[in-house]
C-alpha cells in the first residue's frame, strides 16, 4: 500500500560538517554525523583530511587537496542546500581559505567553528602557520567558536591553568574577531565543569555542571560543536542552542561511561536517545 504524498513539499533540516575523518569513529565527521542524526537532522560532509586514528591516538594524517574539498562543498550546496555548518579540523592555509570562500559564496548564516588543533590524546592536528589564517579568514564568518583550553592557549599564546583565568581568556578570544565564543573549561581539574559563553563586549554567561567520571571522552569537542550547529539549524537562538547542546553531550558522556571501546579514550554514547528526523516545509 502506497503512502499518500503530503499536500506541500517537505525537506529535512540540513547540517554540513566540514572536518576530518576519524577512522575510530569517535570524533571528526563520524561523531558529527552521529550527533546530527541523534538530534533529528540530516547530516552531510565535506572531508578535509583522513586520519588513521583510534582510542589511543593519531598515527597518520592525509590531507585532502583544496580542489577536492571545494568540489565536495559545491556538490552539497548546489544541490541539497545547508541550514547550518559545523567546521572542525582544517590542517592547512589553503583548506581554510577554501572553506571561507564557500561560506561567503553561499552566504551561510549559521556557522559553528570548532578550532580543532589538539586531539584528546594530545596529538597536534594543525600546523602553526594555519592558526593565523584561521583567525583572519574564519573567525569573522563564524556564528560561534568553541575552543577548549588547549586550543585557547595556542590562539592566545598563553596557558590557562585556573578557573580565575577563564574570564579574561574568553574576553580575549572574543576580541580576536568572532561574534561569539564558547570557551570550554573541561580540562581544568575539579568536580565541576564550567564553560563561558561570550556573545558581546558586556555579555558573558557561565554554564556549569558536575563532572562526570568517565574514560570515554574522545570526541567531546566535535560532538558539542556539532550539537550546537544542529540546534541552530533547527531554529534555536544561540544561547538556547548552546544550552541544549551541553545537555545532550552531558547525557552522552554519562550513558557511555561504563562501556569499553578500545584501550584508550573511548567514544561517547551519541545514540542514547535519538530523535526522529525533523521535516519542515520546503521553500
Amino acid at each position: 500500500m502506497q503512502s499518500q504524498p503530503h499536500s506541500e513539499p517537505r525537506r529535512y533540516t540540513r547540517v554540513l560538517s566540514i572536518a576530518g575523518s576519524d577512522s575510530g569513529g569517535g570524533a571528526g565527521i563520524q561523531a558529527d554525523l552521529k550527533t546530527f542524526a541523534a538530534l533529528g537532522c540530516y547530516g552531510m560532509t565535506a572531508i578535509t583530511a583522513l586520519t588513521a586514528q583510534n582510542t589511543l591516538g593519531v598515527s597518520a594524517i592525509h590531507g585532502v587537496p583544496p580542489e577536492m574539498l571545494k568540489a565536495q562543498l559545491c556538490a552539497v550546496f548546489d544541490d541539497i542546500g545547508v541550514d547550518a555548518v559545523k567546521i572542525g579540523m582544517l590542517h592547512a592555509p589553503d583548506i581554510v581559505r577554501t572553506v571561507a570562500w564557500a561560506l561567503k559564496q553561499y552566504k551561510v548564516q549559521r556557522v559553528v567553528l570548532d578550532p580543532v588543533m589538539v586531539a584528546t590524546s594530545g596529538d597536534a592536528l594543525i600546523t602553526p602557520t594555519t592558526v593565523q589564517v584561521l583567525v583572519d579568514e574564519l573567525f569573522p564568518l563564524a556564528t560561534l567558536i568553541t575552543p577548549n583550553l588547549d586550543e585557547a592557549a595556542l590562539l592566545l599564546g598563553r596557558t590557562i591553568e585556573s578557573a580565575n583565568e577563564l574570564e579574561a581568556a574568553a574576553r580575549d578570544l572574543f576580541a580576536m574577531g568572532a561574534p561569539a565564543v564558547l570557551l570550554k573549561g573541561g580540562h581544568l581539574p575539579g568536580d565541576e565543569v564550567a564553560d563561558l559563553l561570550v556573545t558581546g563586549p558586556g555579555s558573558m554567561q557561565r554554564l556549569a555542571s558536575p563532572r562526570i567520571a568517565s574514560r570515554n571522552t574522545h570526541g567531546t569537542g566535535c560532538t558539542l560543536s556539532s550539537a550546537v550547529a544542529a540546534h541552530l539549524a533547527l531554529g534555536e537562538p544561540l544561547d538556547r542552542a548552546v544550552a541544549k547542546a551541553r545537555s545532550y553531550i552531558l547525557q552522552a558522556i554519562e550513558q557511555g561511561a561504563d562501556v569499553y571501546t578500545g584501550a584508550g579514550h573511548g567514544p561517547l554514547n551519541h545514540g542514547f536517545a535519538p530523535l526522529s528526523q525533523r521535516k519542515t516545509p520546503r521553500v
